[in-house]
């Protein structure tokens, strides 16, 4: 197995190094935060970055980092693209913006490197169970030979187009997430206006046809219970909208839906405190619509 490098130990990079580190993958990880690396090498058996552990002396890059803005930073302020090896592969697993993501390949390819993106979806949840479903872009021989250690993360790999693709699915694929959550929301809200009980409601979506990933996964377990705590958080899916919005944008397309939804999700982000649960949507659009008492014929 090849030495690998792991650059980003938060939520969603902790446990994905984890599982690798699990899967005997030669490791040696680093990251912003003080004394973090050094407790998970402690902990899982691997390296943490140092002059006897270089990046020169991986085969293999792998970066899991909050933007667009962050990743180009490490890889070319930081010198760690000038120090890998020629013809080590970079993954950018990141939630960057796709045509920025090109760019970055671009840059990497002339410096005689490779490069895979390969953001993911699933949540912290998917990433401490290895279920990740994995979007690359990038070459199908760059993809194939990062195949080893997507299985290691994730339950499916998606190879979708050239190198920015990978980002490009992934804000999409949020983007049609964050539709759901907010029409779910405001039918369950409307529903209980009208005197219908939101459980039962959701029972009859899920045997309809808008059943979806929201009315099956989040609407019991985290809106309706009130946990509010699905391991995604409302900031960053208003940044994925943003990015999805942009995106279009540069393409000269027009989106309605999307751009309606993306000014929905920076209010309620900007309006709830840091790190408040996208789920957390319902109760910012229940907010806004106080539910009045049912009554009854009778009572009336």
């Amino acid at each position: 197995m090849s030495n690998v490098g792991f650059i980003g130990l938060g939520n969603m990079g902790r446990p994905m190094a984890a599982n690798l580190a699990q899967g005997n993958v030669p490791l040696i990880v680093a990251d912003a935060a003080a004394g973090i690396p050094e407790a998970f090498a402690q902990e899982h058996g691997v390296r943490a970055w140092s002059e006897e552990s270089p990046w020169s002396s991986v085969d293999v890059l792998i970066l899991m980092l909050p933007t667009s803005d962050i990743v180009e930073a490490v890889l070319f302020n930081d010198g760690v693209a000038a120090a890998l090896r020629q013809g080590a592969l970079v993954i950018d697993m990141s939630s960057s913006e796709p045509h920025r993501s090109r760019s970055v390949g671009e840059a990497l390819t002339s410096k005689g490197l490779r490069y895979v993106d390969a953001p993911v979806s699933g949540g912290v949840k998917g990433a401490v169970g290895a279920t990740l479903a994995i979007m690359a872009g990038g070459s199908k021989e760059d993809v194939d030979a990062a195949r080893p250690l997507f299985d290691r993360m994730g339950s499916k790999t998606f190879h979708v187009g050239p190198a920015g693709s990978g980002h490009a699915a992934k804000c999409l694929n949020n983007m049609v997430s964050a539709v759901t959550i907010a029409a779910t929301s405001e039918a369950l809200i409307a529903g209980e206006h009208f005197g219908i009980d939101p459980q039962q409601l959701n029972d009859v979506f899920n045997a309809s046809s808008s059943r979806s990933n929201t009315t099956e996964n989040k609407v019991a377990q985290f809106i309706l219970s009130g946990t509010f705590n699905s391991g995604f958080a409302m900031s960053l899916m208003a940044k994925d909208l943003g990015i999805a919005r942009a995106m279009a944008h540069n393409m000269n397309l027009s989106l309605p839906i999307a751009d309606a939804n993306f000014e929905l999700w920076k209010s309620a982000s900007h309006s709830l405190p840091a790190g408040t649960d996208q789920t957390a949507l319902y109760s910012y659009l229940y907010s806004n619509n106080e539910i009045a008492p049912t009554t009854t014929n009778e009572e009336a």
